[in-house]
């Protein structure tokens, strides 16, 4: 069992705090877009060009995830006060709604600039998803999306007041522990296969895939609003990402094949 008793609040001026979230979300977009851009590079795309672009991609993935988690919570949260929506520097950005909303700016972008969409998303996976794990560590700090009460073995506890927690002083499922954990892992997988000669696009869906697969399952442990057949937003949008992704997958498996056969 962990005890946190860190302050959420790095730096206070007055009226202006500076919070541990707002730092490491930052340096988790630096990461990400650094090793997207050097993937982009590699793959021949403009490094520069990409990094232009990445101000777009990351305003789309920002937008997103607070969008979801506005809708995930306000009837809890935000619907006695629909300002609070706005106050991102509290804390509150739903994952899947960053992965969202920053695929719809990268495809239009794409599409503008005359992009090879599919290459660039396999580009950018793995620095994606480093990037949701760099993340994490902020949630840790805050005690923003820990999972249900726990008696053991391993469980967080709060203790500071600005912490985000219900409740100071129980402890907590390490939910954002066990997604860096995982999303390292998922890391892991996407660089040692970010070489094959594969077509474009299949390292992409590899990464939505095991994504999908990791946030469904660990939503079980997870305080997360049932949204619909009890399943959370997180698992009903990992269901969706699933029937699209695995088709897909499968078609770029079996499509070479049959290219070979007919060659034959």
């Amino acid at each position: 069992m962990i005890t946190i008793g860190l302050d959420p609040v790095l730096l206070s001026i007055g009226h202006f705090a500076v919070r541990w979230y707002g730092v490491i979300v930052a340096a988790a977009i630096g990461v990400g877009v650094w090793l997207g851009a050097r993937e982009a590079a590699r793959k021949g795309f403009n490094k520069d060009a990409i990094y232009d672009a990445s101000l777009w991609i990351v305003l789309g993935g920002l937008v997103g995830a607070r969008l979801f988690h506005v809708l995930d919570h306000w009837p809890d949260e935000f619907a006695a006060n629909p300002l609070r929506a706005l106050y991102v520097w509290e804390g509150g950005l739903a994952i899947w709604g960053g992965v969202a909303g920053g695929v719809l700016m990268l495809a239009l972008l794409a599409w503008r600039r005359g992009w090879p969409l599919p290459r660039l998303l396999d580009a950018v996976a793995p620095g994606v998803v480093l990037a949701q794990a760099v993340g994490r560590v902020a949630c840790i700090i805050t005690g923003d999306a820990v999972g249900r009460p726990t008696t053991g073995p391993l469980g967080l506890a709060y203790t500071h007041p600005n912490a985000m927690v219900p409740q100071l002083g129980v402890y907590y499922t390490p939910m954002p522990l066990y997604e860096i954990i995982a999303n390292l892992a998922i890391f892991a997988v996407l660089w040692s296969l970010r070489g094959k000669r594969w077509p474009d696009g299949r390292l992409f869906l590899i990464y939505l895939v095991l994504y999908s697969v990791m946030r469904f399952g660990l939503a079980y442990a997870s305080a997360y609003q049932i949204v619909a057949l009890g399943l959370t937003q997180s698992q009903v949008v990992a269901l969706v990402a699933l029937s699209v992704a695995v088709p897909m997958l499968a078609w770029t498996m079996w499509r070479p094949r049959q290219g070979a056969a007919m060659v034959r």
